[in-house]
């Protein structure tokens, strides 16, 4: 996913996407010790993505406290 489209997501809409990412990757990491892993490349993206999801979660968890204070 595109920074882009994740700024659009809703915040429950962001916790559901970050879910299935980390449930992707656990996936993947299993196929991988199975040594049924196909695209190795997609443990990085997939990586990349939860990275992203959670630096904007964390962005509107400050900008909340930002309009609270």
């Amino acid at each position: 996913m595109k920074v882009k489209d994740i700024r659009e997501l809703t915040p429950v809409e962001l916790h559901n996407k970050l879910a299935e990412a980390h449930q992707e990757l656990f996936n993947l990491r299993f196929q991988l010790a199975a040594k049924q892993l196909a695209n190795y490349e997609r443990m990085g993206q997939v990586k990349k993505t939860i990275a992203r999801l959670n630096t904007i979660q964390r962005e509107r968890e400050l900008a909340a406290d930002a309009e609270g204070k």
